[in-house]
């Protein structure tokens, strides 16, 4: 598995497990489980997924040291502001049942991100958390974000995948010094991804499935990828992906199919804005 050091010096695994979406507890601490024990030693959660708890309890279950793991979460939007960010991470560690997290996220780009912020800085300060990011920021909202704080982001975690590729964006982290991770690198299913004609094709020169060769064009991308599923197989599949390298032509291949904008979410829409404003995660 190879790592990528951010930018306050601590490394991260360029491959984790992502738990968005499994939402059933049982079902939530068994598959993560399992992925650690395939060899998954980053695990993606956030407090709006509601399986904190089950995360924490399969990475106990797993028997693995705790500093070989990289756990990444989200303060929710419900939490924003100074003091109602202290307490969401707060009420996530005691979740997880931790008392740090390795990566902690704004997980929307909306509301009063410079208070919540804030907070984040001084909970990296205190020990709480070993780097703090951002998850949504647009290029626009990041070079903004970026001018504004004085510890800037460690991670963006947007959506990234080839029929996406995010050229600007990546090109905005990179200036300012901040990791791409990428939420929904296959697409969440979406655009045939899995039975791609172009991407099975590169697939079998190496015999590898399109999901993989998904993943890997990501990854030399230098792209930090989450996959998430619930199925055995996929969970060893998706990390399977470190013993072979696209080729030049083969990673302009997969550029080229590139739609150059989501049609999984549109922050562009008042609708979606009010939708996240409106969803409480708690009373």
């Amino acid at each position: 598995m190879e790592k990528v050091t951010l930018n306050n010096g601590i490394s991260m695994p360029l491959e984790g497990f992502g738990v968005f979406q499994i939402t059933d507890s049982r079902e939530c601490e068994e598959v993560t489980w399992g992925a650690l024990k395939a060899g998954y030693r980053m695990i993606d959660t956030a407090a709006a997924y509601g399986n904190e708890e089950a995360v924490g309890r399969a990475i106990r279950k797993s028997g693995i040291p705790r500093e070989e793991i990289f756990i990444v979460s989200k303060l929710w939007l419900q939490d924003y502001g100074y003091e109602n960010a202290q307490n969401g991470l707060k009420v996530s560690l005691k979740k997880l049942g931790q008392e740090y997290v390795d990566l902690y996220l704004l997980h929307q780009p909306l509301g009063d991100t410079m208070g919540a912020w804030r907070a984040l800085e001084d909970a990296y300060q205190e020990g709480r958390v070993r780097a703090i990011g951002v998850a949504n920021f647009s290029p626009a909202q990041l070079t903004d974000f970026c001018e504004s704080v004085t510890l800037r982001p460690a991670v963006d975690q947007v959506e990234i995948h080839p029929f996406f590729a995010q050229k600007i964006a990546l090109d905005t982290m990179n200036e300012y010094g901040v990791q791409p991770q990428a939420w929904a690198p296959l697409a969440e299913g979406n655009f045939g991804i899995f039975s791609h004609p172009l991407l099975a094709e590169i697939g079998r020169r190496y015999g590898k499935s399109p999901a993989q060769v998904a993943l890997r064009w990501n990854v030399q991308r230098g792209i930090s990828v989450i996959p998430k599923t619930t199925h055995c197989r996929y969970v060893k599949q998706n990390l399977d992906i470190w013993n072979f390298q696209l080729t030049e032509e083969e990673m302009t291949q997969v550029d080229s199919l590139d739609m150059g904008h989501s049609e999984i979410v549109d922050f562009n829409n008042p609708a979606f804005i009010r939708k996240l404003h409106n969803w409480k995660i708690h009373s």
